[in-house]
């Protein structure tokens, strides 16, 4: 994706438009140090900042005036000490200039417009800070105490943002696909180093092989386990053991920073238990469903509670539940099950643009955040649009902890078949991800296709 200055121009220009009256301060990421300053992480853009930007580099600012329209760059010219240390460095000139920025600030010269405008009691628009860093350098350019940045963070520019975002263009779309044809590259390792003997971490350790090969990062940290029951497990300790499940949750980010999220779950040794495939057909089934239920127009929490009731079907088939399926659904008896939502928005970001309020970016007038267990944690519930890319990750796990848990509290008993549920307690977990478009008329799975039934995958897996 080779955006030029126009596109980020045209950009600002909406956002400066949709905003309407005050300014906007956006802040790029800083450098932040591992233990000690000259020992930092890899450095990652803001996702916003880059969004309105392309710029790379750490500690600059964009400042926006929508009154007059005029955009600025704000930041320090590299020191012959950076040069030493880290090579030739950009010019803020440059930066500018490729961005189509027309004027420049030096820190102090924003914060003294700053002043000025926090003077004269006109509005300054901060998007809330995930970070100490980012709070600080708020709290230092606007004078503001950083316990009042909080209270001072604009509803409506993170409203505008979230609504130019969502939407993605033909190019982002493609760079979405180009990270996840690596991805795709990733899994086919994966399922092939799915032997006894292997350890979680050495799978984990050639996905990355695959991934610098191509000069990309992991969009978020890996999830590799056969303890896929653990949702965000992030532990590569275990030694693989014929019988179980691998369950692999990886993507890249690509060169611009789009995200990429897929799992895959394999059987260790390359062949399902008859236990396995029932459980595996049951969320292949509800995934597969789910994608052919997307459209414009339609609720995702609707999707959702549509896998909630194949998965809940599914499972009182095998004896595990019972009852009416539409009442336990509705109680939220199968969340025991499947705690988690059926997807999130994806771009920028692997769970996009989240630092800007989850209830924002996957609700809307149509539907509220439900307290229930299980559908509280929905992250996207709303209408769909086209344009939209999200993902689609229905899953089904034994947790033995939670199943003990409402086992002791007689929970949900009238749908719930403890005595056969505790077969499974070793069981481990199943989830099947892909990520979709949504189109004016449907939907499109995105990337080239990553094998995902059972036969594709024992003809696949194990072969290392």
């Amino acid at each position: 994706m080779n955006l030029t200055a126009a596109d980020f121009i045209r950009r600002r220009e909406n956002l400066m438009k949709e905003v309407a009256t005050g300014s906007i301060l956006l802040t790029s990421n800083q450098l932040l140090p591992r233990n000690y300053a000259g020992n930092p992480f890899p450095f990652r853009q803001d996702s916003t900042f880059f969004y309105y930007t392309g710029i790379t580099v750490p500690d600059v600012c964009l400042y926006l005036d929508c009154e007059n329209g005029k955009s600025s760059l704000s930041g320090k010219n590299p020191t012959i000490e950076d040069t030493i240390w880290s090579g030739h460095q950009i010019t803020l000139e440059a930066l500018a200039e490729k961005s189509g920025i027309p004027n420049i600030l030096s820190p102090e010269q924003l914060k003294e417009v700053i002043d000025l405008n926090n003077k004269q009691k006109l509005l300054l628009h901060l998007l809330p800070p995930y970070s100490d860093s980012k709070l600080l350098k708020l709290s230092y350019l606007t004078g503001f105490p950083p316990s009042e940045i909080k209270s001072r963070i604009s509803l409506l520019l993170r409203k505008s943002i979230i609504k130019q975002r969502s939407v993605k263009s033909a190019d982002e779309i493609l760079e979405i696909e180009t990270a996840l044809n690596i991805s795709g590259k990733m899994h086919k390792k994966a399922m092939e180093m799915a032997v006894e003997g292997v350890f979680e971490y050495e799978i984990v350790a050639e996905m990355y092989r695959i991934a610098k090969l191509n000069d990309l990062e992991f969009a978020y940290q890996v999830i590799c386990s056969v303890h896929g029951e653990i949702l965000h497990n992030e532990s590569h300790h275990n030694k693989l053991e014929k019988g179980q499940l691998l369950l692999v949750d990886a993507g890249v980010e690509s060169s611009n920073y789009y995200a990429s999220d897929i799992t895959r779950t394999t059987p260790v040794g390359g062949k399902f238990t008859r236990q396995q495939r029932e459980i595996y057909d049951i969320v292949l089934a509800a995934q597969e469903e789910s994608i052919r239920l997307i459209k414009p127009g339609i609720r995702y929490a609707d999707i959702h509670m549509n896998a909630a009731g194949i998965i809940a079907t599914g499972l009182k088939d095998l004896g595990l539940m019972k009852g009416n399926i539409e009442s336990a659904v509705m109680a939220g008896a199968h969340a025991m099950f499947f705690p988690h939502g059926l997807g999130h928005m994806m771009g920028l970001d692997v769970h996009d643009m989240e630092d800007l309020g989850e209830d924002l970016v996957g609700y809307d007038e149509s539907v509220s955040r439900s307290d229930q267990f299980g559908k509280a944690y929905l992250r996207l519930a709303r209408k769909l649009e086209p344009g939209f890319v999200l993902t689609v990750e229905p899953g089904i796990y034994f947790i033995p902890e939670l199943i003990k848990q409402w086992h002791s509290q007689n929970k949900m008993a009238e749908f719930i078949n403890y005595d056969r549920v505790n077969d499974y307690l070793t069981f481990g977990g199943i989830r099947i991800e892909d990520n979709i478009v949504v189109t004016s008329s449907g939907s499109r799975i995105l990337g080239e296709p990553i094998i995902k039934t059972t036969q594709e995958i024992e003809d696949h897996s194990g072969k290392f």
